[in-house]
């Protein structure tokens, strides 16, 4: 963790928990913040982190990146179990929740602000107090909820909350998954704010613009693991968002580079450099 006065001006601020994923080879680092942000660096970005983690999380993957911490007892904490009818996710714990105070005054007008919630841990007013030139938001830890055993299900975003944080997004991302399939929610959804992007795994991802929609299909990949993909496409999304001002543009490669991704197991997934310079390079052929 950095002292927060030698923190320096970031491109990329993408505040939400770190994971600390129980699989079957140990702890390991997972996360939207995590692969968002390795992501962005690979697109070089600088990159910022607001995120709040125990003691022993393992943060190693994430050096080189200046990372805020809030103090926590213990890290957020997933189990994601394979059934015969799906994953199953259980939340061991919850990490400490993160409010504007906790972001500093430094980072709060950065290009490209990421809000990235995985399980309700940030403040819901905080798209209307950030003010960065692009604010992303992959809403899905606002939409999950659990019981005493820690038995994750998907759930109704609270309306209020969302009608506000929808209306002050550049940008939204988040997979059929996040909504339970819901597509008729997609669509009042997309009616809300300015662009919101619905990923579908290996079908590809459907962005809603101006009253439009248009889907970009994936190349055929051979699996071998998924997690994380929809993390790169967001930031992958975002950034060339940023750059390009074209949300067309944005998906297409978004989809791309994402779609590469599942190619490697985890934290490996994140996209080469070789990776980011084919997908920029289709566009032109």
């Amino acid at each position: 963790m950095f002292e927060l006065a030698s923190l320096q001006p970031v491109d990329y601020l993408v505040v939400g928990h770190i994971a600390a994923d129980i699989t079957p080879t140990g702890i390991q680092l997972g996360g939207t913040v995590s692969f968002a942000a390795l992501t962005a660096r690979m697109l070089g970005m600088r990159v910022g982190i607001v995120t709040s983690s125990g003691e022993g999380a393992p943060l190693q993957a994430l050096d080189g990146i200046q990372l805020v911490n809030v103090h926590s007892e213990h890290s957020t904490t997933f189990e994601n179990i394979k059934t015969d009818n799906g994953r199953r996710q259980i939340l061991h714990h919850q990490a400490a929740l993160i409010h504007l105070e906790h972001i500093p005054q430094v980072w709060r007008n950065t290009p490209i602000i990421h809000l990235a919630p995985i399980a309700r841990e940030l403040d819901t007013s905080l798209p209307e107090q950030l003010s960065g030139s692009l604010l992303g938001i992959t809403p899905q830890g606002w939409m999950r909820a659990w019981d005493e055993k820690g038995q994750v299900t998907a759930t109704a975003w609270d309306a209020n909350a969302s009608e506000q944080a929808l209306r002050h997004a550049g940008a939204v991302v988040m997979s059929v998954e996040d909504i339970n399939r819901d597509l008729e929610l997609v669509e009042e959804m997309a009616h809300q704010t300015r662009l919101l992007c619905l990923t579908e795994g290996e079908a590809g991802a459907v962005l809603h613009w101006n009253g439009d929609r248009r889907r970009f299909r994936p190349p055929v990949m051979q699996e071998v693991d998924s997690t994380g993909a929809g993390d790169i496409f967001a930031a992958a999304f975002f950034v060339r968002l940023y750059r390009t001002r074209d949300p067309w543009e944005a998906a297409r490669f978004a989809t791309q580079l994402a779609a590469r991704s599942v190619t490697r197991i985890g934290l490996n997934g994140i996209p080469t450099s070789q990776e980011i310079e084919e997908c920029l390079m289709e566009v032109l052929s």
